[in-house]
């Protein structure tokens, strides 16, 4: 019997990549997307396929959820959908309460009367990373900083997950991300510091490099290319963990050498200029994945010269 997968977040950066693969994969596909920050154009590819159907609608509308519940009956949740910036969650932490944890809680609350057998679920592992001393890399087992709300609800997250599952009856995956990047990604938020240096690059302006006085490169971060990422997924899908996943390369890169990368990689030569740290910003972040490795058979292929290769290729095509 094919499955059924409902996505949310499944018109955005990394949920767009993941309908076509679980589409690929054989599986009937329900795509909930509110479009505030998804792209019907990111679903192009497979928008008239027949095993795929896209609904706009908003996670934390109950009533709407439970409708859809009854209707499809999924089998596997994989919830992308989610407020991702740190900086806004500082600024607005209620409104990054309402979508991360209310609109969790609306999703798990279906669960209840309509069960499943597998529920993937997306947390950070730059925000929930431990203060790493040295060449320390941050475990799952790891005491996290909560230094954010964004960090705080995406760990009560994890729990809410764990807990329901406990009660009742399905498989999960938390797959905690460090900074993805890739195809379709949005300049914006934390993970989006690629595309954001990107767009100024390819414009000639200069960009903002926001670190702390003792940090003269930036913070430093663990960058993974989307197609890794979406090979975690598939494996998750297929062989639930029940335990939390690093999803990361353990190379940890200053955010400067970033943006030299990309300068190099596109062949430009454009400034940046330092400011002051955000609010709630973690100095430094980078993963141990061998939990991946040992439970999924996962680890990065794709180095952050060949993703950037791999990005720029396709920005060649889709001009």
């Amino acid at each position: 019997m094919t499955k059924t997968i409902f996505i949310t977040g499944g018109a955005g950066f990394i949920g767009s990549h993941l309908s076509e693969m679980y589409v690929n994969q054989g599986y009937n596909v329900i795509c909930i997307d509110n479009l505030v920050s998804g792209n019907l154009e990111n679903l192009a590819q497979i928008r008239d396929h027949a095993r795929f159907t896209f609904i706009e609608a908003d996670i934390r509308d109950h009533k709407t959820m439970l409708a859809l519940f009854q209707k499809y009956r999924p089998n596997i949740i994989n919830h992308h959908a989610a407020q991702k910036s740190v900086a806004d969650s500082v600024e607005n932490p209620s409104y990054d309460l309402d979508v991360n944890l209310v609109g969790l809680m609306s999703i798990l609350d279906c669960i209840k009367a309509y069960p499943i057998e597998n529920f993937i679920y997306v947390s950070s592992g730059g925000a929930l990373s431990k203060k790493i001393e040295g060449s320390e890399k941050s475990k799952e087992t790891d005491t996290p900083q909560l230094i954010s709300p964004y960090a705080l609800t995406k760990f009560t997250g994890e729990k809410y997950v764990e807990m329901y599952a406990a009660q009742y009856g399905y498989q999960y995956t938390v797959v905690r991300y460090a900074n993805i990047y890739g195809p379709r990604q949005v300049p914006d938020g934390e993970c989006g510091v690629i595309p954001i240096f990107l767009n100024n690059i390819l414009a000639d302006k200069p960009s903002i490099l926001m670190t702390y006085p003792d940090m003269p490169n930036g913070c430093t971060r663990d960058y993974v290319y989307v197609g890794d990422v979406v090979r975690i997924n598939q494996l998750a899908t297929e062989s639930p963990t029940n335990t939390v996943i690093n999803v990361g390369t353990g190379e940890e890169v200053a955010i400067l050498d970033i943006y030299k990368e990309i300068l190099t990689v596109f062949e430009k030569d454009v400034a940046i200029f330092i400011e002051a740290p955000r609010a709630g910003d973690v100095k430094r972040s980078v993963l141990d994945a061998t939990r991946a490795s040992e439970l999924l058979n996962w680890k990065s292929n794709v180095s952050l010269h060949e993703g950037l290769l791999e990005l720029k290729n396709h920005l060649t095509i889709t001009k």
